[in-house]
């Protein structure tokens, strides 16, 4: 059994009011597609990233347990590459779910709808990274706190 060289790991903890959060984490998403040489697309994993940081810094509220940094949200964001995937996580303080997009048949009544009307107030962000990303799944942590993950499937034979 081959045994995989080229697992890579970066990780950045946000303080999620700062003016500078989302555009970090977009930057940084950026430099490991390009660090790393991988095979998926920088705009996809740029995209993903801005969603998710999106998702944590309107809508995680903290569980109260981590306000020991200096009483700022905070959110981490991490990237995992092993041979054959890119993980990317952004976690943060709150551990209710996300609102994961759920689709409903179109059927000819809904037709005559309105476009706002068809389209939910939540999840959008996420139906993006969704279709976007291979896999999309969250898991709640034990001391508080959940992680939203996503993943690439990297083309291994260019490689």
């Amino acid at each position: 059994m081959k045994l995989a060289t080229s697992e890579r790991f970066r990780s950045l903890v946000l303080v999620v009011n700062s003016p500078d959060t989302a555009q970090v984490a977009r930057r940084t998403a950026r430099e490991v597609a390009r660090d790393w040489r991988l095979s998926t697309s920088p705009q996809d994993m740029e995209l993903c990233v801005s969603e998710l940081v999106g998702n944590a810094f309107h809508h995680a509220t903290p569980d109260g347990r981590f306000m020991d940094f200096g009483g700022e949200r905070r959110i981490t964001v991490s990237f995992r590459a092993w041979s054959r995937w890119l993980f990317i996580e952004v976690a943060d303080e709150d551990s209710t779910p996300p609102m994961l997009p759920v689709g409903e048949l179109m059927g000819p009544n809904l037709s005559r709808l309105d476009e706002d009307e068809l389209l939910p107030t939540y999840g959008r962000g996420l139906f993006l990274v969704q279709l976007l990303a291979d896999a999309v799944w969250w898991a709640p942590h034990d001391s508080g706190g959940k992680s939203v993950f996503c993943r690439f499937d990297l083309d291994t034979e260019g490689q």
